[in-house]
């Protein structure tokens, strides 16, 4: 089956992005927090629990009353939800025949119950009530602009949901990007999005910007082995547009494989994207040809740059880099 374009977005509800399963009025048969977890859903024969077969996911008891089960999830990166995938992998003749998902936007971090139970609380519906398959990934596209925090997930009536995932924009806190405001422009968790890469074979473009240090050498964004002409390249939509200042560069776990040298190039082009980007020849030096060392940190200053929309990292010719961090004020 072809993955919709929104699964290229990021997962706002990721587990290593802070999202969480925060309450379930059920989970007999299988634990809520399994819903979000990183690893696809596996399938174990001749697992049994005391409660009934082993299964990786969420799943509640055979309702023998009316109404229908339901969690709430808080997402790792506040956002605008574009589409949603509801995993039923390994539910076969449990599976939930309907969901629903709806959202909301709070501030702060409110008490898990209270919000669940609070009647002025403006939940608005992301995802009406729809049929779901079993066994299979469910797709489906989201159209609401809004910006939400927390998700409330509906099965109906009952049944199993091996992973959700929720694909989407971030959108932080609107005084976190206020002008004169100093932060990492590229950071996922600022708004930050890779738009696209020439190569991303071996690791995903969208880990470049990704929270934390990486983990290991999957972790980062990596490219095949180039056996011709040219380099590759990854292009980042910063956060918001800003004065660039500071640059750092990690090619932490990439041994053998990390780049020989790097260049960085800015552009300001408010709205550009796609075909555009790539061929613009609007793109100013940021950073000049600079040699790598392997499974180290780089940083450099970068000050008195005009400013910035985007900045495409090059790497010469191939290789693998963990992160890419880009300091700045926000203009």
């Amino acid at each position: 089956m072809t993955e919709p374009a929104f699964t290229d977005l990021v997962d706002l509800a990721a587990e290593r992005l802070g999202g969480a399963v925060l309450l379930a009025n059920d989970e007999f048969f299988a634990p809520k927090e399994s819903l979000l977890k990183a690893a696809e859903p596996v399938w174990k024969e001749h697992e049994y629990t005391d409660r009934g077969k082993w299964m990786d996911g969420w799943e509640t008891r055979r309702r023998r009353s009316p109404g229908h089960d339901w969690c709430l999830i808080r997402l790792g990166l506040p956002g605008v939800v574009r589409g949603i995938v509801v995993d039923t992998s390994y539910f076969r003749g449990n599976y939930p025949e309907a969901f629903e998902l709806e959202g909301v936007a709070v501030a702060g971090v409110p008490d898990p119950e209270k919000l669940a139970a609070d009647p002025l609380v403006r939940w608005h519906a992301l995802v009406a009530r729809s049929p779901l398959a079993g066994d299979t990934r469910n797709p489906f596209p989201v159209k609401s602009n809004d910006r939400v925090t927390h998700l409330r997930f509906h099965i109906v009536p009952d049944g199993g949901v091996a992973r959700l995932r929720v694909h989407g924009e971030a959108r932080p806190d609107p005084a976190l990007l206020a002008p004169g405001r100093e932060l990492d422009l590229a950071a996922m968790e600022h708004g930050g999005y890779v738009v696209s890469c020439s190569d991303m074979f071996f690791g995903h473009r969208q880990n470049l910007i990704l929270p934390g240090r990486s983990t290991h050498m999957g972790d980062g964004w990596e490219t095949k082995r180039r056996r011709g002409p040219g380099h590759d390249w990854s292009v980042v939509r910063l956060a918001a547009r800003g004065h660039l200042q500071h640059l750092e560069l990690d090619t932490d776990h990439f041994k053998g494989n990390a780049p020989g040298s790097c260049s960085l190039e800015s552009l300001d082009a408010p709205g550009a994207e796609g075909l555009t980007l790539a061929v613009s020849t609007a793109w100013k030096p940021l950073l000049p040809g600079t040699a790598l060392q392997p499974h180290a940190r780089h940083a450099w200053d970068v000050t008195g740059e005009p400013a910035a929309t985007h900045v495409r990292l090059n790497i010469f010719p191939d290789g693998g880099v963990a992160r890419l961090r880009v300091l700045g004020r926000i203009a």
